[in-house]
């Protein structure tokens, strides 16, 4: 999960694709992607939670307007070949 937050700070929209699980990656874009998180200044991820395969997490980033945000989520990954993939999430 951390390493995802920082491809969102770093604007990696390819990593975060590239670790986003193959049968999820038909929901996505680079472009789309790659705009949320320029359009954004990532500030902190606070982990709340985790399991084995689940991160509960708050991203906290200013907006386009500079106006704090919060990014709550549920995340569920999945191990698969040697590596983690995102699968999906819940969001508030």
């Amino acid at each position: 999960m951390r390493s995802r937050y920082s491809g969102y700070a770093t604007h990696n929209a390819e990593y975060l694709l590239e670790t986003t699980h193959v049968s999820e990656r038909k929901y996505y874009s680079k472009a789309e992607i790659l705009n949320w998180a320029e359009a954004n200044k990532w500030q902190k991820l606070e982990i709340l939670s985790f399991t084995e395969n689940t991160v509960e997490f708050k991203a906290y980033f200013l907006d386009s307007n500079q106006k704090p945000q919060v990014h709550y989520e549920f995340s569920t990954f999945k191990f698969e070949n040697g590596a983690w993939y995102y699968v999906d999430g819940k969001f508030e």
